[in-house]
């Protein structure tokens, strides 16, 4: 199987925003379209905050994946969080999860980032599998968030 990543573009918007869709519908969250819509322009315009690839497998759609940077002490420096990662459902179970960790690992290290951090579900077990045995490890803490609304 063919599986390559193209860097994406604004032209790609449209059919990001689709998988983007499918994907909070499938991890059960709140998807507000011009939100998403205006997040997703804005790291596709802007290299400094981070980097989206259009997942392609034989030839065609496959998914999408997100790199966000950050800087952490505790970690030495740039970090880097695998935002988003997508596969659409027919391509799932085939390896292509498990290739795009490790195409944003070796754009890690190009990059000069310390750590990769990703958040998953606790109820996805498949996507937990594949973190770990790709070498992420649990943390005895819990991410906890807050909205900073301007």
């Amino acid at each position: 199987m063919d599986v390559t990543f193209v860097p994406a573009g604004a032209a790609d918007a449209e059919r990001l925003i689709e998988f983007m869709r499918e994907f909070y519908e499938f991890e059960h969250l709140a998807f507000d379209e011009p939100s998403a819509r205006s997040a997703l322009l804005e790291i596709l315009t802007d290299d400094s905050l981070g980097r989206v690839w259009l997942i392609q497998a034989d030839g065609g759609p496959a998914g999408y994946v997100v790199l966000t940077f950050g800087f952490s002490l505790e970690f030495h420096g740039r970090d880097a969080f695998l935002d988003e990662l997508y596969i659409v459902e027919r391509h799932r179970g085939r390896g292509i999860g498990k290739r795009a960790i490790e195409f944003v690992e070796v754009t890690c290290r190009a990059l000069g980032v310390k750590a990769l951090r990703l958040e998953v579900e606790r109820a996805n077990v498949n996507a937990r599998a594949v973190y770990h045995k790709s070498g992420f490890k649990d943390h005895d803490r819990y991410l906890m968030t807050k909205w900073v609304r301007s």
